[in-house]
């Protein structure tokens, strides 16, 4: 069975290159453009996994991460963080949220998808 991706990104650009990395790994794709729209995304259908940037407006990853958690049907959903951020402060305060994973742009394709395998049990 094939697993879906959300992918929340600002930037049309990174989204673009998600979505290609994600399509030519055979997975499904759903997009948003921040937290905001990735919580109407995640109402909409759930995904397997959840890629998220950390720096966007509306609300930024951490919003959407803490908003996630809070709703216990959302509780075991794999949360990778794919972010241009390497603070060790930042990456903590992702993982207190509810992050599952940090991954640093630019990314590997082939790293992400073994990232999204790895998390999608």
């Amino acid at each position: 069975m094939t697993k879906t991706i959300l992918t929340i990104d600002d930037s049309r650009t990174m989204r673009d290159v998600l979505r290609m990395a994600l399509i030519d790994a055979g997975f499904d794709v759903m997009q948003a453009v921040d937290g905001v729209n990735g919580l109407e995304v995640l109402a909409e259908r759930r995904p397997d996994v959840v890629i998220t940037d950390i720096n966007m407006p509306k609300m930024d990853g951490f919003g959407f991460i803490e908003a996630v958690r809070r709703d216990e049907q959302y509780k075991n959903l794999p949360i990778l963080v794919l972010t241009t951020e390497s603070d060790d402060a930042k990456k903590a305060r992702a993982r207190d949220a509810g992050a599952t994973g940090w991954i640093v742009k630019p990314f590997d394709p082939a790293k992400l998808v073994a990232a999204i395998k790895r998390v999608a049990a």
